[in-house]
């Protein structure tokens, strides 16, 4: 017998192993790098946010539309470049809120998890309710007598019992049919994008950029609305326990959903402002360009296609942005923040039951909620997506500066990451400002939606600390090597600071 040999066969004893993971119960290494990348994307939404957010971004800069997609992709790549520092180092399920925790402690990752269960949360009925949007919008235009609060209300509610079906069931499953629908829904969008750039022939980059009438202020108030299409691509980092290699895939996902989103956005950017420069019609006004742009180039099908891609895109968003909360939900229930419930996975599936059964009706309930009390489907949208948009930011921001701090700990700190945090930290933060501010000269009821849910936000994250510091010592956590993974593992004797 070789050394190496009697080594494997009778391994010296390496003590301080868990016997188990504190992130325990979750369905452990079980998908790759494409339903990673699936988590990611599906959050973002792509092909809904091409045809949707570019309308939004001209409506408020129409010199800058295309220029503030660029601005808002290279920041957001920023961005997902700062968390993943983190995500190279740490095997997490909590997002953000691990990450924020371990680089600037409890009352900051209290902070960053509030925010980014409020961007999961909000965005998660967003989805919902521009799925049954869409979808009511399909139904009405083939059979008219089909259109009206109830058919929206019961596609709202099977959209709803389809997502708590799919979560519970497990990731596999969740991540491969936001896989596939998002995959099908990007194709018909971009393919769509193409045939529209090919039909209205040369284009000039000039005009098409509004080189000729460049406005900053417009610029800057384009790239915050642009900026919420990105949101959601860091969604990757809740599958940190549930990935392969989780090190290496995780942080790939992140920087690929921006890449791909931002060059999906910009093929839609282009188009649109070049394809109504053409027509001689303005963008900004349009109810639905690319049916507008599908029926003025003769490729009026082509426009239902798009929209039955659309209503897709969102329900995959759904997905997405439900198993990211549902993820960070099951983290806190695991850390001591929240209940012990919380914390619960299902014996079978691998999946956080508790988190989706806290959850669930919230996210279910308040789209309903919004309808019932009046709002227009549209506006409850746009309150939706404000919301869940700032929670982002918020989130981003915190992040942020967290990384130096956290990379200076380990001593890992270069020049490079810190200057890239630091310039996200500081336009974000402008950002958000100028969010607030767009959308109050809007008219829009939207700030002040956000502003209560940030004051109740605030107070929960305040009440929690004064809770007492003991009941928050696991804050934080992420998947560990198990005394099971290790040759001549030994598990740490209960009551030794073990799990």
């Amino acid at each position: 017998m070789t050394a190496l040999e009697r080594a494997i066969a009778r391994p010296d004893p390496v003590h301080d192993f868990g016997a188990r993971s504190p992130l325990y119960g979750l369905d452990r290494r079980s998908v790759g790098f494409f339903d990673v990348l699936a988590q990611s994307v599906a959050a973002v939404a792509p092909a809904a946010a091409a045809t949707t957010v570019v309308l939004l971004v001209a409506g408020v800069s129409p010199s800058a539309t295309v220029l503030s997609i660029v601005l808002a992709a290279v920041l957001s790549l920023l961005v997902a470049r700062t968390i993943s520092q983190f995500a190279r180092r740490l095997a997490a399920a909590g997002s953000t809120y691990t990450y924020t925790a371990r680089g600037l402690g409890r009352g900051a990752g209290l902070a960053a998890g509030a925010a980014i269960l409020v961007g999961y949360g909000a965005i998660a009925m967003f989805a919902l309710l521009g799925g049954a949007y869409y979808v009511t919008f399909l139904l009405e235009s083939a059979w008219p007598a089909m259109g009206g609060p109830g058919t929206l209300a019961a596609v709202l509610a099977a959209e709803a019992a389809f997502v708590a079906v799919v979560l519970v069931r497990g990731i596999r499953i969740s991540s491969r049919i936001a896989l596939v629908v998002e995959a099908i829904s990007v194709a018909l969008i971009a393919v769509l994008l193409v045939v529209l750039l090919a039909r209205i022939g040369p284009i000039d980059p000039a005009q098409v950029l509004g080189l000729g009438a460049f406005d900053p202020a417009a610029l800057a108030a384009g790239s915050v609305i642009a900026l919420t299409a990105f949101v959601g691509f860091e969604s990757a980092s809740t599958l940190g326990v549930e990935a392969r290699a989780p090190l290496r895939n995780v942080p790939r996902a992140i920087v690929w959903t921006v890449i791909l989103s931002g060059g999906l956005y910009l093929l839609a950017a282009v188009a649109q402002v070049a394809g109504f420069d053409a027509i001689g019609a303005p963008l900004e006004s349009s109810a639905s360009p690319i049916n507008q742009l599908a029926a003025a180039y003769g490729l009026g099908g082509w426009g239902v296609v798009a929209d039955i891609g659309i209503a897709a895109s969102f329900l995959a968003c759904a997905i997405g942005s439900t198993t990211a909360l549902t993820r960070v939900l099951f983290t806190m229930g695991r850390d001591g923040v929240l209940a012990a419930p919380a914390g619960r996975a299902h014996p079978r599936f691998g999946t956080p039951i508790g988190a989706v059964a806290l959850a669930f009706p919230v996210i279910s309930g308040v789209p309903f909620l919004l309808l019932m009390s009046g709002f227009d489907i549209r506006d409850a949208m746009h309150v939706t997506i404000a919301v869940g948009g700032a929670g982002y930011i918020v989130a981003y921001i915190l992040v942020c500066v967290a990384a130096p701090v956290f990379l200076r700990r380990i001593g890992e700190v270069t020049l490079g990451a810190t200057v890239e945090a630091s310039v996200s930290a500081a336009v974000l933060t402008g950002a958000l400002v100028a969010f607030f501010a767009v959308d109050a000269a809007s008219g829009s009821v939207a700030v002040w939606v956000v502003l209560a849910v940030a004051a109740l936000a605030v107070v929960g994250v305040l009440l929690r600390l004064r809770g007492g510091t003991p009941s928050l010592e696991r804050i934080g956590s992420y998947d560990e090597p198990v005394a099971s993974q290790v040759l001549g593992g030994v598990a740490r004797r209960a009551g030794s600071g073990g799990d």
